[in-house]
């Protein structure tokens, strides 16, 4: 019987107590991967902690025949961060892949945005999927192979209302991944982003005071978290090694490759430019090419298929 994908791999999943991250946490698990699952088990914002979540799916996969074990150390702090990927070695005797799952919410208009609520959203997106990596870099380095798999959003790659903090953080994050991905190629290092669409715990805030609010919530609510596991799983296997660098969505039962900054068009003038000559030559020509004032809604507007 020929091996599962990723038989005997190592995998960190950070924020594997609920919702994407368990559902990945659980699809590693049964392609035979050992499943170090993370989660502090706090609210969706942040506070408190709790072993159980982390605890609970490590049971489920056992039960199933699986591998894993706990840890609920905060992906927030560098050294923190470390020792999840300590605990990894420690467990299993090494470390194969890393998925950067964990996040919290502070969902507030840009105008009345604290500082705290920055900070915080920040700090374990953008700063907890760099420190997790980082621990994880060296290890990678010296095996010569490696994965890390980043959860982006459409809310950084394309915009959404009251994000500032979420957003900034995970279009950072896909930077954070493509320069990894250039830095550790030559060790046989990949690192590839995904932006889910699904149904969790962290957007089952979302009001539902009117029938629009309603027809939203019920959409989302169609496309479940296990949807976005098989990408995972692929990504990280030995399958994958040619794909580095890139940034999927996964929608339900669709997955898109993502574009990524490139030129979209330019203007010249021989002499040099002027702030007058921008205004009447050098924006108009331009402008036909201005990305949209969009938001994720509006570019992924068709019902989930």
């Amino acid at each position: 019987m020929a091996d599962k994908m990723l038989q005997d791999k190592v995998i960190v999943v950070t924020g594997a107590g609920g919702g994407i991250g368990r559902d990945m946490a659980l699809a590693l698990a049964a392609e035979g991967a050992r499943v170090m699952v993370n989660d502090i088990g706090t609210s969706t914002t942040g506070e408190g902690t709790d072993s159980g979540p982390a605890s609970q799916v490590v049971d489920e996969i056992r039960a199933a025949g699986g591998q894993a074990a706990a840890n609920t150390d905060s992906v927030a702090d560098a050294a923190s961060a470390a020792r999840i990927v300590q605990c990894a070695l420690d467990h299993f005797g090494r470390i194969d892949g890393v998925v950067n799952n964990a996040g919290i919410l502070r969902d507030r208009f840009f105008h009345k945005m604290s500082q705290d609520e920055w900070d915080a959203v920040v700090k374990v997106h953008l700063y907890g999927s760099y420190y997790v990596s980082r621990a994880a870099a060296n290890h990678f380095k010296e095996q010569e192979s490696g994965a890390f798999v980043h959860m982006t959003s459409t809310s950084g790659l394309i915009g959404n209302f009251g994000q500032a903090n979420y957003s900034a953080a995970k279009l950072g994050l896909v930077a954070l991944s493509k320069s990894i991905a250039l830095d550790m190629q030559k060790f046989q290092v990949r690192s590839n982003c995904i932006a889910p669409f699904a149904w969790s715990r962290m957007i089952g805030s979302i009001p539902t005071d009117t029938p629009e609010q309603q027809a939203r919530v019920a959409k989302i609510q169609q496309m479940t978290p296990n949807k976005i596991a098989p990408l995972a799983v692929y990504l990280l296997s030995d399958a994958a090694r040619e794909v580095n660098g890139q940034v999927f969505a996964v929608r339900n039962n669709e997955i898109f490759l993502m574009s990524q900054p490139r030129p979209l068009r330019s203007v010249h003038r021989s002499e040099g430019w002027t702030p007058a000559s921008l205004a009447e030559h050098g924006i108009p020509a331009l402008s036909a090419s201005f990305v949209p004032m969009d938001r994720s809604a509006d570019v992924f507007s068709w019902d989930p298929v």
